[in-house]
């Protein structure tokens, strides 16, 4: 119960504003995304979360915190996130490492990067395929509650209190923007189908599995799980995860961390729910680890 408390809670602080100064990047495949900058000096990428955005409350806290600490901040958004419906029938989802690829490629010098919940599962899935490359791109790394292994964080929001309390807030944006897409696209997917989909089995299932390229949801979670690819990682990156974490039983957590490079420090603490550790904590450690 505390890992619920931590989680909500964290959603409920005050938000600094911050003046974001937003560009609109093309995609290569005809598409855009929104990139919302603050502060000037050297570049760090921060990759929101699920349904999050510029205004998200880690995005809030960190921002005008790095940005004052001599970063240049810049958070991408993944495609439909910026308020503005994307021009493809495609979006986004958790394995989305060929966007996070040509995103990190724009900046002319190697940056850091920072990932939160998907977008930390997205960065850590690119960091393992890119290996030594990587390191021409990014300098240091570090996630937050990133969900190293799919199939168990589905499995965890779609029972009890989980699919109460997250899953049917995820799904009710989620399915507004599929079935805005669907009026744009017919026979994307089954309309019907989707709207009576109350897991993200069923969700991942009908939409973000096939218009991904996947063939259904446990393909989708296998693929995409960033677990497989630690051991893989060449750049240092701190990936800090809370063992009382709603969305990722213990267990799988640390079953998907075992095979971690050496450049990889695992941190988990007992307590900080998903993304609900204190602020001064975590902007803290994630200053430290970045800065050198």
């Amino acid at each position: 119960m505390i890992g619920h408390l931590q989680t909500i809670a964290a959603t409920l602080r005050p938000r600094p504003r911050v003046a974001f100064v937003r560009e609109r990047w093309e995609t290569p495949d005809g598409d855009f995304i929104d990139v919302d900058f603050a502060g000037s000096g050297r570049p760090l990428v921060l990759f929101h979360g699920l349904e999050g955005c510029s205004a998200s409350h880690y995005a809030r806290i960190l921002a005008p915190a790095f940005a004052g600490a001599g970063w240049r901040v810049a958070i991408p958004h993944w495609r439909g996130c910026s308020g503005e419906p994307n021009r493809l029938p495609r979006a986004y989802h958790s394995g989305d490492s060929a966007e996070v690829d040509w995103i990190l490629r724009r900046f002319a010098a190697p940056v850091d990067a920072i990932g939160v919940s998907l977008g930390g599962n997205a960065l850590l899935k690119w960091l393992g395929e890119r290996g030594d490359e990587a390191r021409r791109v990014v300098r240091r790394a570090a996630t937050i509650s990133a969900p190293l292994d799919l199939a168990a964080a589905a499995g965890a929001l779609d029972r009890g209190l989980n699919r109460l309390l997250y899953t049917r807030m995820f799904l009710a944006t989620l399915k507004t923007k599929s079935l805005a897409k669907l009026a744009r696209f017919p026979d994307l997917f089954d309309g019907a189908l989707l709207a009576r989909a109350r897991t993200f089995r069923e969700f991942d299932d009908l939409f973000t599995a096939p218009l991904h390229g996947f063939r259904d949801a446990p393909h989708y979670w296998s693929s995409s799980s960033s677990g497989a690819w630690l051991g893989h990682i060449r750049v240092p990156t701190l990936v800090i995860n809370a063992r009382n974490d709603p969305f990722l039983p213990e267990s799988a957590l640390l079953a998907a961390s075992r095979g971690a490079a050496s450049c990889v420090t695992l941190e988990f603490p007992r307590a900080g729910g998903h993304v609900g550790f204190a602020d001064g904590w975590l902007k803290g450690r994630l200053a430290d680890f970045l800065r050198p």
